[in-house]
């Protein structure tokens, strides 16, 4: 046991891994505020299945690497001997089934649209948490419940940016997507591996699946080289990020804040990127999902 007279050049300072905590943090949120756009650029030059498999091909690939560069790639691989239908089952779930319902709700609907509605799995969790995890439900979960969906429907009465109407199966798309998505977190809760391991063991059960999907495959370069940047950064070292921030940090609800950020990044990419020109009806239903979140995150905190 080492005794508690260390010097501190034994340990961080926590300033500094506050710092570092911090800048993990913001590479994690400005890395998700530019997939929106990367999205609808991808699949512009491809269509959902394609980009299912090279994103998750990619994926596999970046964390594969993390974990090389950790001295746990073979660990991780021998392991799937026994985690083998573990990873299978979730597989299914992330990527196969949530990317493939996101990636076609962004194919159907305005960038600005799909977007923030993607961000209400959070209120979606905490209501799946309760018939599957026996959470107990709070009055701010139904005002998180009451903003975020006011906020749905506040977003979906702005239309498209090309004057068509909505599409009401990108919409259903667009939420089926954030029960997906809270539901793979809520059996993430219970599995006890490693989580770069487990998303790397789950990520590589699915690619045969989706190489099935996609078959045959488009080879042209330009398009891949989208696929890779979603692989990359959506699915793969944003995550890492993320889970090294919070690991870095003694305030994880002040660097989860920084999330909050991310949306609204993303609506100045996807107007001067995309040229989608950004209604009031979008700000107006963000600002309510934003605050069902904050309104959810300050009594989870408390």
């Amino acid at each position: 046991m080492q005794n508690d007279t260390q010097t501190s050049h034994d340990f961080p300072s926590a300033p500094a891994n506050e710092r570092k905590a911090l800048v993990f943090g913001l590479a994690a949120v400005l890395c998700w505020s530019t997939v929106a756009v990367a999205f609808k650029i991808a699949l512009a030059q491809m269509d959902v299945p394609e980009l299912l498999f090279w994103a998750t091909l990619t994926s596999v690939l970046v964390m594969g690497a993390v974990l090389l560069f950790q001295r746990r790639l073979l660990e991780t691989l021998k392991d799937l001997k026994t985690n083998w239908l573990r990873a299978l089952g979730m597989g299914l779930i992330n990527p196969l089934a949530y990317y493939f319902v996101l990636f076609a709700a962004y194919d159907r609907l305005p960038a600005q649209v799909a977007q923030p509605v993607n961000y209400t799995w959070a209120i979606v969790l905490a209501f799946m948490a309760v018939i599957f995890l026996g959470h107990r439900i709070s009055k701010a979960d139904f005002i998180a419940m009451a903003l975020g969906y006011s906020g749905v429907v506040t977003i979906s009465m702005g239309g498209s940016s090309d004057q068509l109407p909505l599409s009401l199966i990108g919409l259903g798309l667009a939420i089926l997507s954030t029960l997906l998505w809270a539901g793979y977190w809520i059996a993430n809760s219970l599995d006890k591996r490693d989580p770069v391991s487990g998303l790397f063991q789950n990520f590589l059960m699915a690619l045969p699946l989706t190489l099935i999907l996609a078959w045959p495959l488009q080879t042209e370069v330009k398009p891949l080289l989208s696929a890779v940047y979603v692989g990359t950064f959506e699915m793969g070292i944003t995550f890492v990020f993320w889970l090294l921030a919070m690991k870095s940090t003694n305030h994880a609800s002040r660097i989860g804040n920084l999330i909050f950020i991310s949306p609204f990044i993303s609506l100045v990419l996807i107007h001067f990127i995309l040229g989608e020109h950004i209604y009031m009806t979008t700000l107006a239903g963000l600002v309510l999902i934003i605050a069902g979140l904050i309104v959810q995150n300050r009594y989870a905190r408390h």
